[in-house]
């Protein structure tokens, strides 16, 4: 992934700190965990970096404008601008870039970041999900 800081938007340059994190998680714990472990890691590693952020946030679901009782869980919210969606799976599915789009419109944000710590090197297990708004 090539550096995304020069156009200096915000959700971009955040991240970019968000990458650096997971990558110093997984220099750490290396791939195989539980997706839990690399949530709690990587949160933490965020929140030592002073970056605010919440873990399983409820996003509710709207149908035509009406609440429909159902709630979907952001895995992480940082800043209150990008999603992180964390996986320990042998490949990202093309079904979870379309969950993560889904979600960032749901909650009208523009950026998502699906993050698959179950690599070998962290570099080959990031994805960005941009909402067009």
């Amino acid at each position: 992934m090539g550096s995304l800081e020069g156009n200096g938007k915000p959700e971009n340059v955040l991240a970019e700190r968000i990458i650096g994190a997971a990558i110093e998680v997984h220099r750490h714990l290396g791939p195989g965990l539980l997706e839990s472990v690399y949530q709690e890691c990587l949160a933490r590693e965020l929140l030592r970096g002073a970056l605010d952020v919440r873990r399983e946030v409820a996003l509710p679901v709207r149908y035509k404008g009406e609440a429909i009782g159902q709630v979907l869980r952001l895995d992480l919210l940082v800043n209150e601008l990008v999603i992180v969606e964390v996986k320990s799976v042998s490949e990202l599915l093309p079904m979870f870039a379309l969950q993560l789009h889904t979600y960032l419109k749901l909650a009208d944000k523009k950026l998502g970041l699906l993050l698959n710590f179950n690599v070998p090197v962290m570099k080959d297990g990031i994805k960005r999900v941009v909402n067009r708004l």
